[in-house]
């Protein structure tokens, strides 16, 4: 009996851990085929953890338990403990994900252990050298051998970079997947009557970057923002840990508390998040992947930063970028509740059959039959 070929993919934060949820499922289907996911301990936080895995029915098969701490300190260990790992278990593949430190750490550790690299979100480019992100996935992309590339801007990005056509493989996006084949649940989920809010009468805020919150200067701007903001329409402020952190340092937590009409709350379920996404209004944020998400569902976004690596939300569907400006955001922001916004579409093979394709790439790769 030929001896299956075994898959690993890393995963070290939950948006990570969001792209790969259907990836077992798949991956079983595959009769040569064994799949297993490591999750390096990036971003942990037990309780939040298992709400998240118990939701999707599936849990990381090992845990590296890195931890938090200096970036340059957390890849180091992340790049010791996982070559460790590779020449233990002697995968056929890695496959890392995104652009997060582990992403980085994972595609060093398998290339120097002499294994193939798949990395799944692959082209995305922000253009912008100050990310840390930005540079986490431009080495992931050089690393690869077979690269998963989710949207137009993906796939012109990396041949520009001149890398091998023999790898760039346009399979759609994963997260939409999990959008998709969680739907159900997500409907089900009750907080929005949990908080008092009504359908389409809200806009959901969520901030987080160190360029937004990391300073006096920056939080007192997303204070002003939501004091006009709560004028026009009542908000659901979802606080980042790190946020909520910097708000009680700069002793300016009271001030947003005092908002008339917000609602902060702390991290949620995925199910809980995603039902607050369908029902709002519009959204606020500086995150990547909510961008994705809102496009999908056709809702309004305002992304509050100078660029964004994920350009197929912008041209093709809900996204608009925006200054830390508040005349400038409280315009757009009468334009969607005038009914005066665009109402996008849905980018190319985001149809919830990303995983699928991805496997198909993968058995080609490893030469196994179904």
């Amino acid at each position: 009996m030929q001896n299956k070929r075994r898959i690993c993919v890393i995963v070290g934060t939950r948006p990570n851990f969001i792209k790969v949820t259907r990836f077992k499922e798949v991956a079983a289907t595959y009769d040569g085929l064994e799949l297993e996911i490591v999750h390096t301990g990036q971003h942990y936080d037990e309780k939040m953890a298992s709400i998240f895995f118990d939701q999707f029915g599936l849990r990381p098969d090992h845990f590296l338990h890195v931890g938090q701490g200096e970036p340059f300190a957390q890849i180091a260990e992340t790049i010791d403990k996982l070559g460790t790992y590779f020449r233990s278990t002697k995968p056929d593949i890695v496959v890392v994900v995104g652009d997060v430190n582990s992403t980085l750490a994972a595609a060093i550790a398998a290339n120097k252990c002499g294994v193939a690299v798949a990395h799944l979100e692959s082209g995305l480019r922000s253009h912008d050298r100050e990310m840390p992100e930005e540079h986490n996935r431009k080495v992931a992309d050089i690393l690869a051998d077979i690269h998963f590339i989710t949207e137009d801007s993906g796939l012109e990005n990396l041949r520009s970079e001149k890398i091998s056509e023999a790898g760039l493989t346009f399979v759609g996006n994963t997260m939409i997947d999990t959008l998709v084949a969680f739907s159900s649940q997500i409907q089900e989920s009750t907080i929005v009557k949990d908080i008092k809010a009504d359908q389409d009468d809200f806009a959901l805020v969520t901030i987080h970057r160190p360029s937004n919150v990391d300073s006096r200067e920056g939080l007192l701007l997303v204070l002003d923002v939501l004091r006009e903001l709560s004028k026009r329409v009542k908000i659901v402020f979802t606080a980042h840990p790190r946020t909520t952190k910097r708000m009680e340092e700069f002793g300016i937590a009271d001030d947003f508390a005092a908002i008339d009409g917000l609602t902060i709350l702390p991290p949620l379920s995925y199910f809980d998040f995603q039902k607050l996404v369908a029902d709002c209004r519009l959204v606020l944020t500086d995150s990547g992947g909510i961008q994705e998400e809102t496009t999908f569902l056709r809702k309004p976004c305002l992304t509050l930063r100078p660029n964004t690596e994920r350009p197929s939300t912008l041209t093709v569907g809900t996204n608009t970028l925006l200054p830390f400006e508040t005349a400038r955001i409280m315009t757009s922001v009468e334009a969607v509740l005038s009914g005066n916004y665009k109402n996008g579409e849905i980018p190319h093979l985001w149809d919830g059959k990303a995983t699928e394709r991805v496997m198909e790439r993968l058995v080609q790769f490893l030469e196994i039959g179904q």
